[in-house]
């Protein structure tokens, strides 16, 4: 796994060890990134990377030119790997790694303005912690949900769908509040 492109491309990253995490692959990340691109890029954004795993989707964006990511994981080996990720590419001043919970966590002093919400599969978790964000978001904010293709995912209250494309098994959703 490696940042496709930006000022850190082609930095090699670590995923954690084990099943617990399912980084999303150099390709569909490199997908993803183009369309995200062509949508106005990523100069000056603050992001929000949710269920991190190895925080590539967060460093991906720093490397296109946000200013922030905040990466926010639960287990201890992922933050570990986000961390490590984070030094591989010199981003420190620029990352905050947040161990908890991503049903528990609290940004209200926080304005995202690009988020990205890639859960572990079948579990619900993305239209649990939907609501929560929506203090902590722009107005404009683009909103990127990962989840299986045979997922049932319907956007909370205070959230529309804009467009939804899938590659291979994956699902992306993206949104906007509403």
């Amino acid at each position: 796994m490696r940042v496709i492109s930006g000022s850190f491309g082609g930095s090699r990253l670590v995923s954690p060890k084990g099943r617990g995490t399912r980084p999303t692959t150099d390709r569909n990340r490199e997908a993803l990134f183009s369309m995200l691109g062509a949508r106005g890029g990523f100069d000056g954004l603050s992001v929000l990377d949710m269920f991190a795993g190895s925080g590539a989707l967060g460093l991906e964006a720093l490397s296109r030119g946000a200013a922030h990511c905040t990466f926010v994981e639960n287990d201890h080996a992922a933050c570990a790997a986000i961390k490590a990720n984070i030094a591989t590419c010199k981003a420190e001043a620029r990352a905050t790694v947040l161990r908890r919970d991503a049903r528990k966590a609290d940004f209200a002093e926080a304005r995202f303005e690009l988020v990205f919400l890639d859960p572990p599969y079948g579990k619900g978790l993305a239209a649990a912690v939907l609501p929560n964000l929506l203090s902590a978001l722009a107005q404009d904010t683009l909103l990127v949900v990962e989840e299986d293709k045979r997922s049932d995912f319907t956007p909370p209250k205070g959230f529309v769908e804009i467009d939804k494309r899938v590659w291979g098994d994956t699902s992306l959703m993206f949104l906007k509040p509403a």
